[in-house]
């Protein structure tokens, strides 16, 4: 894919290496003794030891095999937290393949894995998906895939390799996972409420927690321990959180992306340093050819109601899906709803059943292309927000915005300035 790309060389470009990479032969995974599967994790907070576990339960022959982090605090607690696995004995991490700091992600690349979680803060996550498919590995993705469109188009480059090479590469938007929407956003597929006219999706809920500030921490480890509120390393709260539901309006819209963005937003009550440049709420605008509109509402506010619901209008009937409820129903022409007894596993668990059955199927998943369809969504979202401005599909993939540090070091980095619409320019 080139730097610079439009809405319709993107679709060109996309069927193109879809095309060719059907004519290639899937990877299968390596065989060892009992067909092992060896699998390293790079990022060891929450996510990322939830995701080891998750891979131990989905298939006899893991072994989680090497951790990395940029913390040995980080990575030692989940190491001990995956020694209380019931599956402990496929835990096989000793020291020497802990890896720590900023490199740490090319060594446990080299360490002999087959498979690699990724489950850092998304700043890097361009870097690790980038390094992982180059080497060969398959992989699972954590959402979003970047936080600027720099980042985003090295990830379509990442997926269309991946595919060229026939490697699985699954996405954390948990959500595309869980059989309710399945179901439900297959009805819609279907037509069940006809052509869609609009769509708001919600994500109300409290702050994320924040760490003040320790004596011995530079600014560096300091805004890596406070991520999620540092826009260079999370995206904002729009891109790191409200991805999830910007994903369903482009689940629910089947892949066509919008034309153009106009949105607002800004910091009502966040406070405090440890709160570093992040906004508090967001609205957004995406307008589509067909004259479809599609609207999120994201904040991140204490003592307020919360939400985490889609509403969907179509010409023939409207739907309603709440997963944490949970509740999905059509309402017109074709009225449904997910039946009470119907499936419901664990969409995280779920992820990783399918990931390692499509390894060992030798059948690979590439969800490379709507993942990032979906990051840059939210990408796009963020900067009319901060900028004021409405911004094209077309403008935001061409972003020259670049939010990469001066330099990799636990050294001092300043704290970006908060966005202000209207002032902070579009690049």
């Amino acid at each position: 894919m080139n730097d610079r790309i439009t809405r319709r060389e993107f679709v060109r470009t996309s069927a193109a290496a879809l095309s060719v990479s059907a004519l290639s032969t899937p990877a299968v995974a390596r065989r060892r003794g009992g067909d092992t599967l060896r699998v390293g994790l790079i990022g060891c907070g929450g996510r990322g030891t939830g995701a080891a576990n998750q891979a131990l339960k989905a298939d006899d022959g893991v072994v989680i095999y090497a951790l990395a982090d940029m913390f040995p605090d980080r990575l030692e607690r989940c190491r001990k937290g995956l020694a209380k696995h019931p599956a402990a004995d496929r835990v096989q991490v000793p020291a020497s393949r802990c890896y720590v700091g900023f490199d740490a992600y090319r060594q446990l690349i080299d360490a002999d894995v087959d498979v690699v979680l990724l489950a850092t803060p998304p700043h890097f996550r361009p870097a690790h998906l980038d390094a992982a498919v180059r080497a060969g590995k398959h992989v699972f993705c954590e959402k979003p895939m970047a936080v600027d469109a720099p980042g985003a188009r090295s990830i379509y480059r990442s997926a269309a390799e991946a595919q060229r090479r026939g490697l699985s590469l699954v996405s954390g938007f948990c959500w595309r996972y869980s059989m309710p929407e399945r179901a439900t956003y297959e009805k819609i597929h279907a037509g069940a409420i006809g052509d869609i006219r609009a769509m708001h999706v919600t994500y109300h809920t409290g702050p994320i927690g924040t760490q003040p500030r320790r004596p011995e921490w530079t600014d560096m480890e300091w805004q890596l321990r406070n991520w999620h509120h540092f826009t260079w390393i999370s995206g904002d709260h729009i891109v790191e959180q409200a991805c999830h539901s910007i994903d369903k309006i482009n689940w629910a819209m089947n892949g066509v992306m919008p034309v153009r963005a106009t949105a607002m937003g800004g910091r009502g009550v966040r406070q405090g340093p440890e709160s570093g440049n992040s906004y508090d709420h967001f609205a957004v605008i995406y307008e589509y050819d067909d004259g479809a509109r599609c609207f999120v509402t994201c904040r991140q506010q204490p003592k307020c109601s919360n939400d985490n619901s889609d509403y969907i209008f179509g010409a023939d009937g409207r739907c309603f899906v709440n997963g944490w409820a949970p509740r999905h129903e059509i309402e017109g022409a074709q009225p449904w709803r997910y039946p009470s007894d119907g499936p419901r596993p664990n969409m995280y668990q779920v992820e990783h059943d399918e990931l390692f059955a499509s390894i060992r199927n030798g059948t690979p998943i590439n969800d490379g292309e709507w993942m990032t369809n979906s990051t840059m969504m939210a990408l796009l979202g963020r900067m009319a927000a901060y900028t004021g401005k409405t911004i094209t599909w077309d403008e935001a993939m061409n972003s020259t915005e670049d939010l990469t540090p001066s330099r990799y070091d636990m050294g001092e980095i300043p704290v970006p300035p908060i966005a202000k619409p209207g002032t902070t320019p579009f690049t």
